[in-house]
């Protein structure tokens, strides 16, 4: 069976967003509606690793970034995970995509920076930024530990995790760091060791710092970063809140007020993401894989998980179905970039299936052009 969220009714927009008339088919009839024109789309991957053979993954996903540059898409982004066959050193690999590629951005979604220590990873994103050219789209949020024992967040964080903070000001901290902020006096050169001495973080990557993304899913992280000036990222795992559960509608919130607390001399960017699966073109056995993997997926998006946690509904369907789910979501015609997030469980030839039908169909579709980031 399809599985795809319920549908609100279109929305139009004020003076200055993008918008384009089209007129998709559906069920042999012609409609025309009135949607928002992505400035930017692309795509998020987990780069799955396995105990038996990790380099695959790796070597799949710069495959992957390559296929996706040729295609004309704007971004690819990576996860970051850890104790998990996933990624755990993204600037690592972007910085070998980077070798790789020449024009695609390289964004992450997100770093966990409660597991990193700011100054370390000043150096590391500002590393790989450098060899990319400035395609960097460094996406943070802040966690503290989590694990359930004490004993565990002891050998991840050390023991100095039970008085670290690990709230806002600790990517306030990297951004000072990227920034090339002044953080000691430099010392005196003594004759020996080259005079190779810095007051700054190096290696400093000139822009990076303006390029930070927080991936958020609370009215409170998005006014703070709105406020912060830092660009806004959402996924398909958000917040019901002030008694909104229609998962467009809450994020659409959010979005509202993200731009609300931003400074008037700021304009931040906004990407929405969500699992999206096409069918068409894909084969009887990628179908019946796809079905069941959104089958299997969609119990989950049926409750509020703890507190208020809400997760969006996987949309698997047809070109025409795609496009309809689109243009009739709140959030996604209120945000500036697309990301369609792959599915961990499937191959590379299917993510590739994905990104093909992304790139020369339904971005099409919805008005987008490829190639159009500098």
């Amino acid at each position: 069976m399809r599985v795809s969220l319920p549908r609100a009714a279109p929305r139009r927009f004020s003076a200055g967003r993008r918008l384009r008339r089209s007129w998709p088919r559906s069920n042999s009839e012609e409609r025309m509606t009135e949607h928002r024109v992505p400035e930017r789309l692309g795509f998020i991957h987990l780069v799955p690793t396995s105990r038996e053979n990790p380099r695959q993954g790796l070597e799949d996903a710069i495959e992957l970034f390559k296929f996706a540059e040729e295609l004309g898409l704007d971004s690819g982004w990576i996860r970051t995970r850890h104790m998990q066959y996933g990624l755990a050193s993204p600037a690592v690999l972007q910085g070998a995509i980077a070798q790789h590629t020449s024009r695609i951005r390289l964004g992450n979604a997100v770093i966990p920076v409660g597991y990193e220590n700011p100054f370390r990873l000043a150096e590391d994103l500002a590393t790989a930024d450098l060899l990319s050219g400035g395609r960097l789209e460094p996406g943070l949020s802040v966690h503290g530990p989590g694990y359930p024992s004490e004993e565990l967040n002891d050998l991840v964080y050390d023991s100095g995790w039970r008085e670290e903070d690990y709230g806002y000001g600790r990517i306030e901290r990297l951004r000072s760091f990227l920034r090339g902020d002044k953080v000691r006096e430099k010392p005196e050169y003594l004759g020996f060791g080259g005079d190779v001495d810095s007051e700054r973080v190096e290696p400093n990557s000139p822009g990076l710092h303006e390029r930070l993304w927080y991936g958020g899913g609370s009215l409170r992280s998005a006014e703070w970063s709105g406020a912060n000036r830092f660009n806004w990222l959402m996924s398909n795992i958000s917040s019901t809140e002030n008694g909104v559960r229609q998962f467009d509608l809450a994020q659409k919130q959010q979005i509202d007020t993200y731009h609300a607390a931003a400074p008037e001399d700021f304009t931040g960017r906004v990407s929405v993401a969500r699992v999206i699966v096409p069918t068409d073109g894909a084969t009887d056995h990628q179908v019946a894989r796809y079905r069941d993997y959104v089958a299997a997926r969609t119990p989950r998006t049926e409750k509020i998980h703890g507190k208020n946690t809400i997760i969006a509904m996987d949309v698997l369907g047809s070109l025409d179905e795609i496009l309809e789910f689109i243009t009739a979501d709140a959030a996604f015609q209120a945000g500036d970039d697309y990301l369609f997030e792959l599915p961990f469980e499937l191959e590379l030839a299917e993510w590739k299936h994905m990104l093909e039908q992304l790139a020369t169909r339904i971005g099409p579709s919805l008005g987008w052009e490829p190639g159009q980031v500098e």
